[in-house]
């Protein structure tokens, strides 16, 4: 594992939840990350862990070969990938992230 990849797996693992975005959860900078940010706080996660791809080239392409996910953002809870901001949407709505994130 390179060291790019180490990084992402310390992230990754070192925090309950974290979501690799575009932006920040402040000043979100495309629409996608955007919405994920707002289902978040829809589950009443108010400060996830979010990482800014736009500040590192290395981690932005790295975050989509850790998970080969080729999308951002990217949704990590407990350490397992949950998907991206279409995914995270379909399963807000089922009730099925709330559990998920109730576990984190």
């Amino acid at each position: 594992m390179d060291d790019v990849q180490q990084r992402i797996d310390s992230l990754v693992k070192g925090n309950k939840v974290v979501l690799f975005m575009k932006g920040t959860a402040q000043f979100p900078m495309c629409g996608f990350s955007g919405r994920a940010i707002q289902v978040l706080k829809a589950c009443g996660v108010d400060a996830p862990t979010t990482v800014n791809v736009l500040e590192d080239e290395a981690i932005r392409q790295g975050i989509k070969e850790y998970a080969q996910w080729p999308t951002i953002p990217q949704l990590y809870v407990n350490g397992e990938f949950v998907g991206g901001s279409d995914i995270m949407m379909e399963m807000y709505q089922s009730g099925e992230l709330q559990q998920v994130l109730a576990k984190a």
